[in-house]
């Protein structure tokens, strides 16, 4: 399937990584995001929920970036998460991305209020978006309504598109729900949707979606980046069907326990590196006990997990 969407393709939500003192660990996560293009990536979503972005500074948020592009990764292929509660930071934080290079943000709406109107969630984009204004710049918006507490409705889309043409060109759909990543597809078919979830991806691009962002990928991307080329060269959903169950059951496993620090557990078991196990406070890594289970439980959900990507960012 082909189509004029203007970003398309599988990204991955990136770790963060931590040293031993709780500081983010610059050369070890930006290794990662390389390997992961190296994986089979279209692109990588840093600073996201599975980066643990609201849990760092700005500072910190800026040198993660930057460190990712110094190590060679093509700004192009970023999409950093740039969006915060306070519109004079976010509009910071978009400015040094342009700044680094990058042409793709992705905004997360202002949580934390209470239940804010759609003109207000218009003036903040809009106030943001007026205040950069960089020739080139493309967002994607970011609708996780479980977390943020704030979805970004069709209304809102329609008023972005309509006021800020060439700017608003995607959304990442975190919600889980299908049906409503169908309805924006359908309401708005030049805008780019991705599925947060990695089950959906096939069943969203099949019905016209643009790919995935998700958290998973961080550990099959192989697996993710086949299945979206078998659809994009017309696999029959009967030619998928035991990627995609595989996919779905990789997914499920991490489900089990907090998944960030699940899929960091899992990740350090992989590259032989106890130091991605780290999560920042308020979460804490899963216990050596459960880290125990998921390790058995990896050898049969995902049995070529420790030989099928090199321990490059050990």
């Amino acid at each position: 399937m082909t189509s004029p969407l203007p970003i398309r393709g599988v990204f991955s939500a990136s770790f963060t990584a931590f040293d031993a003192g709780g500081a983010v660990d610059l050369a070890r996560t930006a290794a990662h995001a390389r390997d992961l293009i190296a994986a089979g990536c279209d692109g990588v979503a840093l600073l996201g929920t599975t980066g643990e972005a609201n849990s760092l500074s700005l500072g910190e948020r800026k040198a993660v970036l930057e460190a990712v592009v110094d190590t060679g990764v093509d700004p192009a292929r970023l999409v950093p998460g740039t969006g915060v509660c306070s519109a004079p930071e976010t509009i910071e934080l978009t400015r040094h991305a342009y700044d680094c290079g990058v042409r793709t943000v992705l905004l997360l709406p202002p949580f934390y209020h209470p239940s804010p109107s759609e003109d207000g969630l218009y003036a903040h984009y809009a106030r943001v978006l007026d205040a950069v204004a960089a020739p080139g710049l493309r967002v994607m918006l970011y609708h996780i309504p479980q977390m943020s507490g704030v979805p970004i409705t069709h209304g809102l889309i329609a008023r972005l598109l309509a006021g800020h043409p060439g700017v608003v060109i995607g959304i990442k759909d975190s919600s889980g729900d299908l049906d409503h990543m169908r309805g924006l597809v359908a309401a708005f078919p030049a805008l780019a949707v991705f599925a947060g979830a990695d089950h959906l991806l096939g069943p969203l691009q099949r019905a016209g979606g643009a790919g995935c962002i998700t958290a998973t990928s961080n550990l099959i991307a192989p697996w993710l980046a086949e299945l979206a080329r078998a659809i994009a060269a017309g696999a029959a959903p009967d030619a998928t069907r035991d990627l995609e169950e595989r996919i779905a059951a990789a997914r499920t496993l991490f489900q089990r326990w907090p998944q960030i620090a699940a899929l960091k557990a899992a990740h350090a078991q992989r590259t032989g590196h106890p130091g991605w196990a780290a999560v920042r406070p308020p979460w804490l890594p899963i216990d050596p006990l459960d880290a125990e289970i998921l390790r058995a439980a990896m050898a049969e959900v995902l049995p070529d997990s420790f030989d099928s990507q090199e321990k490059v960012s050990a």
